[in-house]
């Protein structure tokens, strides 16, 4: 039986935790808008955050790898009222690597997480086009099979 490949799964989440408790947010569209906006497709849920506080960019780096871009604001460009930190620190634009911390207000958060896991793809367990040959040398008495067929051999 050949080996099949193990399939990476890459996986990008945006956990937040706000007024109202905890959300975890998978990430696979190229673009996400974050407020206190209904609009919004991931709503932050106070009344200290702007109601389009920030964008989510998914970009592609040179290896083919994504990841996720936050930029304060809008997609036109109006910054949010009062900014967001990112590991402590109040920045613009920030292109997210696993387990930075946001911070949009008192009390809300999202932590970005980024998950590689490898998955073995399986196969069916009755697989009918699965021949599986075993080579007599393979088992116990393998040697024992070698020495009579060298005894009729001569």
């Amino acid at each position: 039986m050949t080996g099949k490949p193990v399939l990476p799964q890459k996986e990008h989440f945006l956990i937040v935790e706000d007024d109202k408790g905890r959300q975890e947010i998978l990430l696979n569209d190229p673009m996400y808008s974050l407020g206190r906006a209904q609009t919004c497709d991931i709503r932050l849920r106070s009344q200290f955050v702007s109601r389009h506080h920030a964008t989510l960019f998914r970009c592609e780096r040179e290896n083919g790898a994504s990841y996720y871009r936050i930029v304060d604001g809008d997609a036109a460009g109006k910054v949010s009222a009062n900014g967001m930190l990112v590991n402590g620190r109040k920045v613009p634009i920030y292109d997210l690597k696993d387990g930075d911390e946001v911070v949009f207000g008192p009390q809300v958060i999202a932590i970005y997480h980024y998950r590689q896991r490898d998955e073995f793809p399986t196969t069916p367990y009755n697989d009918p086009f699965d021949i599986t040959l075993i080579n007599p040398a393979m088992m116990e008495n393998g040697e024992e099979a070698d020495a009579v067929k060298e005894k009729k051999a001569t």
